[in-house]
C-alpha cells in the first residue's frame, strides 16, 4: 500500500518586520492554484492603507479570503482545486479573538482556537501559516497585554507542534527550525 500524502503545514515566525510575510509569498510562488486568507480589519485608516497596500502586492497572484475570527470556516470553505492557502496572520487573529470575546462566554475563545487545529488537521492542500514571535520580549507591564502574548505564545505552540516544516525569520533571514 502506497505511503497517504498528508499536505503540508508550514509555520512561518519571527518578530515585527522580520521578512515572514515575504518569506512566506516566496513559499506560496511554488505553487499554482494559491489563496491567501486575511486576518485583518481596518479599525483605522493606517490599516485601511496597510490593507490596500497588500491587496494589490497581491492582486492577481492569489484569491484572497479576508475572515477576522472563523479560520476553521475559512478552511473548510477555500475552492476546489487550491494548492496552497497562505494564512497572515495568527497574531492578528489572536488578537481579533480577544477583542471579540468581550461579553462571550468562558471558553469561547479556546473553544475557537480547538476548531482552528482541528480543520488544520483535515486539509487537501499545503497551508502556509504566518505568526508573530512575541515571547522574546519584555513581560508586558499590564494584565490584558500579558494575556494576548499568553494567547499567541500558546497558538504558535501548537501550530507548530503540528507543522511539518517550521521557519524563524531573523532580520530577513530564514532560519529552518523544523
Amino acid at each position: 500500500m502506497a505511503a497517504e500524502c498528508r499536505p503540508k503545514i508550514i509555520y512561518v515566525t519571527g518578530g515585527a518586520r522580520s521578512g515572514k510575510s515575504s518569506f512566506a509569498l516566496q513559499l506560496a510562488a511554488n505553487y499554482n492554484n494559491r489563496v491567501f486568507l486575511a486576518t485583518a480589519e481596518p479599525f483605522d485608516g493606517e490599516m485601511v492603507q496597510r490593507i490596500q497596500k497588500h491587496r494589490e502586492e497581491r492582486s492577481g497572484q492569489f484569491t484572497t479570503i479576508e475572515e477576522p475570527l472563523a479560520l476553521d470556516c475559512a478552511l473548510r470553505a477555500v475552492p476546489a482545486g487550491t494548492e496552497v492557502l497562505l494564512l497572515d496572520c495568527l497574531t492578528v487573529w489572536a488578537g481579533n479573538l480577544m477583542h471579540y470575546a468581550e461579553g462571550k462566554a468562558e471558553g469561547e475563545m479556546e473553544q475557537q482556537i480547538e476548531r482552528f487545529l482541528e480543520a488544520l488537521g483535515n486539509l487537501h492542500y499545503d497551508v502556509i501559516l504566518v505568526s508573530n514571535e512575541v515571547g522574546m520580549g519584555i513581560v508586558p507591564e499590564n494584565a490584558m497585554a500579558r494575556r494576548f502574548r499568553d494567547i499567541a505564545g500558546i497558538i504558535n505552540q501548537r501550530v507548530a507542534s503540528l507543522a511539518s516544516e517550521a521557519w524563524l525569520l531573523c532580520s530577513g533571514l530564514p532560519l529552518r527550525l523544523k
